[in-house]
Protein backbone atom coordinates (compact mmCIF):
# COMPACT_ATOMS: atom_id res chain seq x y z
CA UNK A 1 0.00 0.00 0.00
CA UNK A 2 2.70 2.64 1.00
CA UNK A 3 4.56 1.43 -2.34
CA UNK A 4 1.50 2.24 -4.52
CA UNK A 5 0.73 5.68 -2.90
CA UNK A 6 4.46 6.51 -3.13
CA UNK A 7 4.24 5.28 -7.12
CA UNK A 8 0.91 7.58 -7.20
CA UNK A 9 2.44 10.57 -5.70
CA UNK A 10 5.50 10.48 -8.04
CA UNK A 11 3.38 9.98 -11.10
CA UNK A 12 1.34 13.19 -10.26
CA UNK A 13 4.43 15.17 -9.15
CA UNK A 14 5.69 14.38 -12.95
CA UNK A 15 2.56 14.73 -14.45
CA UNK A 16 1.91 18.21 -12.83
CA UNK A 17 5.37 19.22 -14.75
CA UNK A 18 4.00 18.02 -18.17
CA UNK A 19 0.78 19.77 -16.96
CA UNK A 20 2.64 23.10 -16.30
CA UNK A 21 5.49 23.36 -18.61
CA UNK A 22 3.08 22.18 -21.17
CA UNK A 23 0.71 25.33 -20.82
CA UNK A 24 3.73 27.35 -20.78
CA UNK A 25 5.16 26.25 -23.75
CA UNK A 26 2.61 25.38 -25.62
CA UNK A 27 -0.31 28.20 -24.61
CA UNK A 28 1.48 31.16 -23.19
CA UNK A 29 4.21 31.68 -24.77
CA UNK A 30 2.66 31.40 -28.35
CA UNK A 31 -0.38 33.61 -27.18
CA UNK A 32 2.56 36.71 -26.26
CA UNK A 33 4.33 35.98 -29.21
CA UNK A 34 2.88 34.77 -32.40
CA UNK A 35 0.72 36.56 -34.06
CA UNK A 36 -0.97 33.92 -37.18
CA UNK A 37 -0.33 34.94 -40.49
CA UNK A 38 1.76 38.09 -39.71
CA UNK A 39 5.41 37.26 -40.18
CA UNK A 40 6.74 40.75 -39.47
CA UNK A 41 4.57 41.19 -35.90
CA UNK A 42 5.90 37.97 -35.24
CA UNK A 43 9.67 38.39 -36.07
CA UNK A 44 9.59 41.84 -34.06
CA UNK A 45 7.83 39.98 -30.81
CA UNK A 46 10.00 36.96 -31.00
CA UNK A 47 13.74 39.39 -31.21
CA UNK A 48 12.10 41.93 -28.70
CA UNK A 49 11.07 39.07 -26.17
CA UNK A 50 14.16 36.58 -27.13
CA UNK A 51 14.30 35.41 -23.55
CA UNK A 52 10.60 34.05 -23.32
CA UNK A 53 11.17 32.77 -26.51
CA UNK A 54 14.14 30.30 -25.13
CA UNK A 55 12.05 30.06 -21.98
CA UNK A 56 9.18 28.44 -24.19
CA UNK A 57 11.69 25.99 -26.14
CA UNK A 58 13.21 24.65 -22.37
CA UNK A 59 10.16 24.63 -21.31
CA UNK A 60 8.76 22.25 -24.04
CA UNK A 61 12.19 20.24 -23.78
CA UNK A 62 11.44 19.69 -20.34
CA UNK A 63 7.66 19.18 -20.63
CA UNK A 64 8.43 15.75 -23.08
CA UNK A 65 11.29 14.97 -20.54
CA UNK A 66 8.75 14.86 -17.85
CA UNK A 67 6.20 12.95 -19.37
CA UNK A 68 8.52 9.99 -20.58
CA UNK A 69 9.40 9.35 -17.07
CA UNK A 70 5.35 9.40 -16.67
CA UNK A 71 4.61 6.89 -18.57
CA UNK A 72 7.10 4.69 -17.07
CA UNK A 73 5.74 5.17 -13.63
CA UNK A 74 2.24 5.15 -14.86
CA UNK A 75 3.39 1.49 -16.43
CA UNK A 76 4.39 0.57 -12.38
CA UNK A 77 0.82 2.12 -11.41
CA UNK A 78 -1.28 0.55 -13.40
CA UNK A 79 0.23 -2.64 -15.19
CA UNK A 80 -1.63 -4.89 -12.27
CA UNK A 81 -4.95 -4.04 -14.23
CA UNK A 82 -3.94 -5.62 -17.34
CA UNK A 83 -0.18 -5.59 -18.25
CA UNK A 84 -0.16 -6.03 -21.93
CA UNK A 85 -2.72 -2.64 -22.69
CA UNK A 86 -0.02 -0.90 -20.10
CA UNK A 87 2.80 -2.07 -22.16
CA UNK A 88 0.43 -0.45 -25.27
CA UNK A 89 0.35 2.87 -23.39
CA UNK A 90 3.71 2.97 -22.52
CA UNK A 91 4.51 2.73 -26.48
CA UNK A 92 2.50 4.78 -27.81
CA UNK A 93 3.01 7.33 -24.80
CA UNK A 94 7.42 7.38 -25.57
CA UNK A 95 6.57 8.00 -29.62
CA UNK A 96 6.15 11.19 -29.35
CA UNK A 97 9.04 11.96 -27.22
CA UNK A 98 11.70 11.63 -30.08
CA UNK A 99 9.02 12.81 -32.85
CA UNK A 100 9.15 16.72 -30.22
CA UNK A 101 12.52 16.24 -30.11
CA UNK A 102 12.74 16.34 -33.90
CA UNK A 103 10.28 19.30 -34.38
CA UNK A 104 12.04 21.60 -32.13
CA UNK A 105 14.46 22.08 -34.27
CA UNK A 106 12.31 23.99 -36.13
CA UNK A 107 12.21 26.54 -33.22
CA UNK A 108 15.78 26.43 -32.88
CA UNK A 109 16.12 27.83 -36.60
CA UNK A 110 13.81 30.44 -35.74
CA UNK A 111 16.03 31.41 -32.98
CA UNK A 112 19.42 31.25 -35.29
CA UNK A 113 17.63 33.19 -37.76
CA UNK A 114 16.47 35.87 -35.19
CA UNK A 115 19.37 36.47 -33.62
CA UNK A 116 22.08 35.96 -36.09
CA UNK A 117 22.81 39.57 -37.89
CA UNK A 118 24.74 37.90 -40.59
CA UNK A 119 21.61 36.44 -42.36
CA UNK A 120 20.76 40.38 -43.27
CA UNK A 121 23.80 39.90 -45.35
CA UNK A 122 22.18 37.55 -47.45
CA UNK A 123 18.49 37.52 -47.14
CA UNK A 124 16.35 40.97 -46.99
CA UNK A 125 14.07 41.86 -43.79
CA UNK A 126 11.22 40.33 -45.93
CA UNK A 127 13.11 36.97 -46.76
CA UNK A 128 14.52 36.10 -43.18
CA UNK A 129 10.72 37.34 -42.06
CA UNK A 130 8.93 34.96 -44.44
CA UNK A 131 11.40 32.27 -43.65
CA UNK A 132 10.78 32.53 -39.48
CA UNK A 133 7.14 32.11 -40.69
CA UNK A 134 7.82 29.45 -43.14
CA UNK A 135 9.32 27.23 -39.37
CA UNK A 136 7.13 28.57 -37.43
CA UNK A 137 4.58 26.59 -39.29
CA UNK A 138 6.23 23.64 -39.82
CA UNK A 139 6.38 23.02 -36.32
CA UNK A 140 3.16 23.82 -35.77
CA UNK A 141 2.09 20.88 -38.50
CA UNK A 142 5.25 18.73 -36.10
CA UNK A 143 3.29 19.32 -32.92
CA UNK A 144 -0.26 17.98 -35.02
CA UNK A 145 1.40 15.02 -36.12
CA UNK A 146 2.73 14.88 -32.48
CA UNK A 147 -0.57 15.11 -31.02
CA UNK A 148 -1.82 11.92 -32.67
CA UNK A 149 0.01 10.36 -30.15
CA UNK A 150 -0.48 12.74 -27.30
CA UNK A 151 -4.57 11.17 -27.96
CA UNK A 152 -3.58 7.15 -28.79
CA UNK A 153 -1.87 7.07 -25.72
CA UNK A 154 -5.01 8.20 -23.46
CA UNK A 155 -7.08 5.33 -24.88
CA UNK A 156 -5.06 2.49 -22.98
CA UNK A 157 -4.25 4.90 -20.30
CA UNK A 158 -7.59 5.84 -19.69
CA UNK A 159 -9.02 1.79 -20.28
CA UNK A 160 -6.76 1.15 -17.31
CA UNK A 161 -8.22 4.14 -15.53
CA UNK A 162 -12.13 3.13 -15.80
CA UNK A 163 -11.19 -0.74 -15.00
CA UNK A 164 -8.68 -0.15 -11.81
CA UNK A 165 -10.26 -0.10 -8.70
CA UNK A 166 -8.01 2.87 -7.10
CA UNK A 167 -8.86 5.89 -9.66
CA UNK A 168 -12.23 7.24 -10.23
CA UNK A 169 -13.90 5.49 -13.57
CA UNK A 170 -15.07 9.32 -14.68
CA UNK A 171 -11.52 9.85 -15.14
CA UNK A 172 -10.98 7.09 -17.44
CA UNK A 173 -13.94 7.60 -19.67
CA UNK A 174 -12.68 11.50 -19.82
CA UNK A 175 -9.24 10.52 -21.13
CA UNK A 176 -10.53 7.76 -23.71
CA UNK A 177 -13.02 10.58 -25.12
CA UNK A 178 -9.84 12.87 -25.00
CA UNK A 179 -8.01 10.49 -27.17
CA UNK A 180 -11.04 11.04 -29.74
CA UNK A 181 -10.62 14.59 -29.38
CA UNK A 182 -7.23 15.11 -30.46
CA UNK A 183 -7.90 12.55 -33.10
CA UNK A 184 -10.45 14.67 -34.02
CA UNK A 185 -8.70 18.08 -34.10
CA UNK A 186 -5.61 16.49 -36.11
CA UNK A 187 -8.53 15.29 -38.85
CA UNK A 188 -10.25 18.82 -38.77
CA UNK A 189 -7.17 20.93 -39.22
CA UNK A 190 -5.82 18.53 -41.90
CA UNK A 191 -8.98 18.43 -44.08
CA UNK A 192 -10.64 21.75 -43.22
CA UNK A 193 -8.49 24.49 -44.26
CA UNK A 194 -10.39 27.49 -41.67
CA UNK A 195 -10.58 24.69 -39.31
CA UNK A 196 -8.91 26.90 -36.48
CA UNK A 197 -11.34 29.53 -37.39
CA UNK A 198 -14.66 27.72 -36.42
CA UNK A 199 -13.59 28.08 -32.67
CA UNK A 200 -14.12 24.67 -31.75
CA UNK A 201 -10.59 22.92 -31.52
CA UNK A 202 -10.83 23.51 -27.71
CA UNK A 203 -14.45 22.34 -26.94
CA UNK A 204 -13.29 18.99 -28.43
CA UNK A 205 -10.33 19.14 -26.99
CA UNK A 206 -12.09 19.68 -23.28
CA UNK A 207 -12.29 15.90 -21.96
CA UNK A 208 -8.76 15.57 -22.45
CA UNK A 209 -7.92 18.53 -20.69
CA UNK A 210 -10.24 17.55 -17.89
CA UNK A 211 -9.09 14.06 -17.82
CA UNK A 212 -5.48 14.79 -17.78
CA UNK A 213 -5.23 17.61 -15.07
CA UNK A 214 -8.33 15.75 -12.71
CA UNK A 215 -5.88 12.70 -13.04
CA UNK A 216 -3.08 14.91 -12.12
CA UNK A 217 -4.36 16.01 -9.06
CA UNK A 218 -5.70 13.10 -7.70
CA UNK A 219 -2.51 10.98 -8.25
CA UNK A 220 -0.62 14.01 -6.41
CA UNK A 221 -3.44 15.03 -3.12
CA UNK A 222 -5.17 11.90 -3.09
CA UNK A 223 -3.80 8.97 -4.23
CA UNK A 224 -4.96 5.00 -4.08
CA UNK A 225 -7.72 3.99 -2.55
CA UNK A 226 -7.05 2.16 0.26
CA UNK A 227 -10.12 -0.23 0.76
CA UNK A 228 -9.79 -1.20 -2.97
CA UNK A 229 -6.66 -2.09 -2.94
CA UNK A 230 -7.32 -4.19 0.17
CA UNK A 231 -10.06 -5.56 -1.54
CA UNK A 232 -8.16 -6.43 -4.52
CA UNK A 233 -5.38 -7.80 -2.81
CA UNK A 234 -7.69 -10.35 -0.57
Amino acid sequence: MIEKNKISRIAGFLYLGVVLTGIFSLIYVPSKLIVSENASLTFNNLASSELLFRFGIVSGLLCYIFFLFLSIVLYKLLRQVHENIAKLMVLLAIISVPMFFINVQNEFTMLSLIKNSNHLKVFSTEQIQSQVLFYLDRYNDGMRLIHIFSGLWLFPFGYLVFKSSFLPKILGLLLMLGCFGYLINFFGHTLIANYSELGIASYISLPASLGEIGTCLWLLIIGVKEKKLLKDKD
